[in-house]
Parts: structure tokens; C-alpha cells; sequence
């Protein structure tokens, strides 16, 4: 059997888009993606994703559902440049155009075992009020080239945004080899999920890259 390299770890990250909760729209639906640093590289699963369109149900009035699988594993040499979950919601607007309805980015937990991330969202806002008014009429908001920038931080302290609504992510988190390269992550005991924590040590657990 061949041995993994020694110097690389691994990151699984499984989980799911929960929903959002954005009491003025409906009818939205989410892309995702993956931001790392230049020493990371996925092994398996998806980096990126769309979701289903969802509206909100009659029992939770701002609640909006997708329960859309995240799956994807990471391998690294070192913990710069950790992964980040990049979020995009979209929807339209009172004349149909789809709009974006939110970015927002969490980092991928640190310690293995269930989580949950609450992320806010925001919109850039136009800067004058012309632009704005402009915008409304021809359809077009302001809108991010590659959405990946809401992860990276630069340039955006000269962007001005609105917070707008929030979108919950489930993760469970396994890591390979990382004590083996000096790293302790181990399973924390105050969970920072209301759902479950972890009571298993990730190196006494089997791992398959499969």
C-alpha cells in the first residue's frame, strides 16, 4: 500500500446550505464557493454550486430552505490560506431581472465535529444618488465581477455595502495528519453550534479518500 505523502494534511469538509432568512424577498436561490490559499488543492467533491430556487413556506414566514450538500475534501502542506465559504444569494427584482440579494463568506471551522455558521450578507450600494436611482430603472444593481473578492478583503474598504439578511451553513469537519505535521486542532468542549459536538479525536478515526 502506498503511504500519503507525510507533509501533506487533509481537510473534508461535508455539511449543507441550510436556508437564509431575508424578510423582504422571495423566490431566491444560492451559488457557492471555495476560496483557499495557493498551498491548498482539492482532492475530491465540488468547489462550487448552485442551489434550488426556494420560497418561503407558510409556517416560517422569512424562513427560506435549500438543505443543499456541501462535499468536498482539501489537502495541504500548511494552515495559511485556510478554506473559506464564499455565499451569493440572487432573486428578482420587481421587473424580473435576477439580482444579487447578498454575499457573505465564513472561514471553514478550524476544529473537527459539527458546526454551524450563521453569515451575514451585504449589497454594495451605489455611491451617488442618481446611481442608485439609475440602477432601479434599468434593472441593474451593483454586483461584484467575481464574488471570490468578498473572501480576499482587498479593495473592498472602498466599497460601500448594505447588510441585508443572513444565510445559515451546516459543516462537519474531519482532518488527516495534521498532529502528525504539529498542528492540534482537536475537538473543542464548547461547541459553537447549539446541534451537537464532537467527542472522538480525528486521528483515531478511519479515514478514506475515496
Amino acid at each position: 500500500m502506498a503511504a500519503i505523502n507525510p507533509s501533506v494534511f487533509l481537510l473534508t469538509v461535508n455539511g449543507q446550505i441550510e436556508g437564509a432568512n431575508f424578510p423582504e424577498y422571495d423566490n431566491l436561490y444560492c451559488k457557492y464557493c471555495f476560496v483557499y490559499g495557493h498551498d491548498w488543492a482539492p482532492t475530491s467533491g465540488l468547489e462550487e454550486g448552485i442551489t434550488q430556487i426556494t420560497c418561503k413556506g407558510s409556517q416560517s414566514s422569512h424562513k427560506l430552505i435549500w438543505n443543499f450538500p456541501l462535499e468536498t475534501t482539501f489537502k495541504s502542506t500548511n494552515p495559511t490560506g485556510w478554506p473559506q465559504l464564499v455565499v451569493s444569494v440572487y432573486g428578482p427584482d420587481v421587473f424580473g431581472n435576477d439580482v444579487v440579494r447578498g454575499y457573505g463568506a465564513t472561514h471553514i471551522p478550524f476544529t473537527p465535529g459539527q458546526h454551524t455558521r450563521t453569515i451575514p450578507m451585504f449589497v454594495p450600494e451605489p455611491t451617488w444618488r442618481l446611481q442608485k436611482f439609475t440602477s432601479w430603472l434599468m434593472g441593474r444593481r451593483p454586483e461584484y465581477t467575481d464574488p471570490k473578492v468578498v473572501a480576499q478583503g482587498e479593495g473592498r474598504e472602498v466599497t460601500r455595502v448594505r447588510s441585508q439578511g443572513f444565510v445559515t451553513v451546516s459543516f462537519h469537519i474531519i482532518t488527516k495528519d495534521m498532529r502528525k505535521l504539529g498542528y492540534d486542532t482537536g475537538p473543542s468542549n464548547t461547541a459553537n453550534t447549539p446541534s451537537a459536538t464532537s467527542s472522538w479525536s480525528t486521528e483515531e478515526q478511519p479515514f478514506s479518500t475515496q
